[in-house]
């Protein structure tokens, strides 16, 4: 069954291929991106039970032995792909609702379907790499397509958000090219079977400069501190379903090259402690960031670098407890990132603010939009019996087995930061969906005393919930937008996803478990590369 393994990338980019062929009919690229993705992702459930039931498998394109182009599905990288297909399913038919709604929208859609493929592709050629260039390959992809998509309507916010993107990223690839090169000078290979036996060769300072050039390039995709100042900048400006897909994946790519590299290449590394620091470090300073934001967009932007340091954690601990909570995890922030940041277009779409400081009363107004953003916000803040709360457990139980010093500062780290993310997601809901209109030109008075009471509504785009002098607002510009049914109905499919996670936990741990053992072993992944050449 390993022809399997390329069609998570070949089907994309066929996908992306005949969209553009049929440019000029918007129903026909519809149809074909939905279906191209149902397929991708039935694919990818069907390696997830190969891989669970046989092992890892594999598969070299091209014939050329040690420079052919090997692919391979582990239960990782089975886990990711299928989830990621998952959330680009749906985020894919968030926007074309949004679309539908919209007429022709602020993006191109002649553009947006085949970019949009041409990034799932991107994404899954990542995962399935089996060796360092054809990561490098994958992760180019992606990123062409993410810089398109990122800049979609040319407005100035996003052409400057754009901008900071891409320079982060063009050095991170001219980085990760050095890396490429000094691995080859040094072993003669990028193929990643090769090179778990050929670095114990390796001087020991060369090889932990190679592994600090990797865990450069791959801590700047993943935006782990100190290389995260990028995202919050970059990610809001976005239309929002391409927000909530990056949000949701593209900084779990460069984790899962950490996490892959880390295992096979470095698997008894001296750099775990400066590790066990970047997680703490990422943890503590992307969540008091949150805190301290007034927009949810950015609050949301600022967890999203802070719960990175949760999976980095698990990594650091260089255990198969560890890993496993750090895989868990990476399943389920997938999931309920894309929610959030899905709801939070919603909420931008309604009100035409995602700021904190204008919007109340989301509760009484669409009672809907505040069920489908409160079981999200729950989770992501570690409420039980949620699936962030059971992530959270387990990787504070690994991190609790070592014992020392440094793995109860990273525990006590974890726990602050689930406070304070339940602190942000609160301040959230009491402001945005609980606090009345009336509050808020309550407390807009209160910083403009020059200003009258209608003049405070109209300021903050409020309708005021009480009489004021029996006036009346005359004006006829339109508040709000509707929220398209499909657009609902994505929403609480992604949220149904991450709820999914929670009644499957036990399953789905005992999955992690799996996977994390076979990456401690390593074997049976690269005897999957080594068995499948011809």
């Amino acid at each position: 069954m390993s022809w399997l393994i390329p069609l998570p990338v070949l089907l994309p980019l066929l996908g992306a291929a005949l969209t553009l062929i049929f440019r000029h009919s918007v129903m026909l690229q519809r149809a074909i991106s939905v279906g191209i993705l149902a397929l991708t992702l039935a694919v990818a459930g069907g390696l997830i039970y190969i891989t669970h039931t046989e092992g890892p498998i594999a598969i070299w394109l091209g014939g050329w032995q040690d420079l052919g182009i090997a692919l391979v599905a582990d239960r990782l990288a089975a886990l990711v792909l299928f989830v990621s297909c998952i959330v680009t399913l749906i985020v894919l038919v968030f926007s074309i609702g949004q679309g539908i709604a919209d007429g022709s929208g602020d993006t191109p859609l002649t553009v947006f379907f085949p970019t949009y493929l041409v990034l799932s592709a991107g994404v899954a050629n990542a995962f399935l790499a089996g060796d360092l260039f054809n990561l490098f390959v994958g992760f180019e992809i992606l990123l062409f397509a993410s810089y398109v998509l990122l800049t979609l309507s040319g407005t100035g916010p996003r052409i400057r958000a754009g901008t900071t993107y891409v320079v982060v990223s063009i050095v991170s690839s001219f980085l990760f090219l050095v890396a490429i090169a000094a691995t080859y000078a040094l072993t003669g290979t990028v193929n990643l079977a090769q090179l778990n036996a050929r670095f114990a060769e390796v001087a020991p300072a060369a090889a932990i400069t190679v592994q600090v050039l990797l865990l450069t390039v791959f801590g700047i995709k993943a935006a782990v501190f100190p290389m995260s100042a990028w995202l919050p900048d970059s990610y809001p400006t976005a239309p929002a379903p391409v927000t909530a897909v990056f949000a949701g994946l593209l900084t779990k790519v460069g984790v899962y090259a950490i996490i892959r590299t880390q295992t096979i290449l470095f698997p008894d590394s001296p750099l775990q402690g400066l590790l066990m620091w970047v997680a703490l470090l990422t943890m503590l300073v992307g969540i008091l960031g949150a805190v301290a934001q007034t927009g949810i967009k950015r609050i949301l932007s600022f967890t999203l670098v802070s719960h990175i340091g949760y999976m980095i954690f698990g990594v650091a601990l260089a255990s198969e407890a560890g890993l496993s909570g750090a895989v868990f995890y990476v399943a389920h922030h997938i999931t309920i990132q894309t929610a959030l940041f899905l709801a939070t277009g919603l909420i931008d779409r309604m009100s035409g603010t995602t700021s904190l400081g204008t919007l109340g009363g989301l509760a009484a107004v669409s009672p809907v939009l505040g069920v489908l953003f409160s079981p999200a916000a729950m989770t992501l803040g570690g409420i039980p019996p949620l699936s962030g709360f059971i992530a959270k457990v387990g990787l504070l139980q690994a991190g609790v087995a070592p014992g020392t010093p440094m793995a109860y500062v990273l525990v006590a780290g974890s726990l602050l930061t689930s406070l304070l993310t339940l602190y942000a997601m609160a301040k959230v809901w009491s402001q945005a969906f609980w606090r009345t209109p009336s509050e808020v030109v309550a407390q807009t008075m209160n910083r403009r005393p020059d200003l009258d009471p209608r003049q405070a509504a109209r300021r903050e785009g409020q309708e005021l919930e009480f009489d004021l002098d029996d006036e009346t607002d005359d004006s006829d510009e339109p508040r709000s937008k509707a929220l398209p049914p499909s657009m609902l109905l994505a929403t609480g499919a992604m949220v149904a996803v991450s709820l999914a996670i929670t009644l499957l936990a036990g399953p789905l741990f005992a999955y992690t478990d799996d996977a994390a053992r076979d990456m401690m072993l390593t074997t049976p992944y690269l005897e999957a590369i080594r068995g499948s050449r011809g």
